[in-house]
């Protein structure tokens, strides 16, 4: 059966979310740009961007969206041993670019990528603007680690993440919630569940919970100062 999908013109506007396909889950709209404007509007009503190689651009709203509650993620005992024997070091915004990168390149089990180079683009020219932000994990001066997306309020919406010893993505996730939480604020919105997300304890929310709390933290305002590049350090170790 063929699919109808709103197609996106010049003008700065999404079909309502609650239109979104029940298969596939959440497929909303197609074309349109990825131009500053166009993309935070579409963060902050709940739909983000998801294409491969070949395919138009496609926006999406899945009906359960996957998120971590402030405190919801902690060092167990295997990573915190791992983090005292490997001394990693944490940063917020110092190599954005290097982890949008890392983020889009080739794994084993994965080898293309929809972190394509006009998405890459994309959210460099964010992070230009303020909006969009990345946490590093560090080696010996070597990028190990690290996960990036866009600041909405008080909510965070992160869009990938990536790691280059074990753990280190998890760990980039705690950083995050840690660094949030600083300025009274932890929510971070993953976009759809998976299994690793599953296995570190993320919450499902209906599409309409979690427009609301969108709606919510939105109007919050987070303090600019606290995205400044600068290295910090996890409580309870190091």
């Amino acid at each position: 059966m063929p699919v109808y999908l709103p197609e996106l013109t010049q003008q700065l506007t999404f079909p309502p979310v609650h239109q979104a396909l029940r298969q596939p889950d959440g497929l909303l709209a197609m074309g349109g740009d990825l131009q500053p404007e166009r993309l935070l509007l579409a963060y902050q009503s709940g739909i983000f961007p998801w294409f491969s190689q070949g395919d138009p651009l496609l926006w999406w709203s899945p009906s359960v969206r996957a998120l971590f509650p402030p405190g919801q993620l902690q060092l167990n005992r295997t990573l915190r041993k791992q983090c005292r024997k490997m001394q990693y070091g944490c940063s917020v915004n110092i190599a954005f670019e290097q982890v949008i990168k890392q983020c889009a390149a080739p794994r084993p089990y994965q080898l293309d990528t929809w972190i394509l180079p006009p998405m890459q683009q994309a959210y460099i020219q964010l992070h230009q603007l303020g909006y969009a932000h990345s946490i590093e994990i560090w080696h010996q001066q070597e990028l190990v680690g690290g996960l990036y997306g866009l600041m909405i309020g008080k909510l965070f919406c992160g869009e990938s993440m990536f790691n280059r010893q074990p753990g280190t993505a998890k760990l980039a996730m705690i950083a995050l919630q840690h660094h949030l939480q600083q300025h009274q604020a932890g929510w971070i919105d993953c976009q759809m569940p998976n299994d690793f997300l599953d296995q570190l304890g993320v919450c499902h929310f209906p599409r309409q919970q979690y427009l609301a709390l969108l709606q919510e933290l939105a109007q919050q305002p987070y303090p600019a100062s606290a995205w400044q590049p600068h290295p910090f350090k996890l409580p309870g170790y190091g």
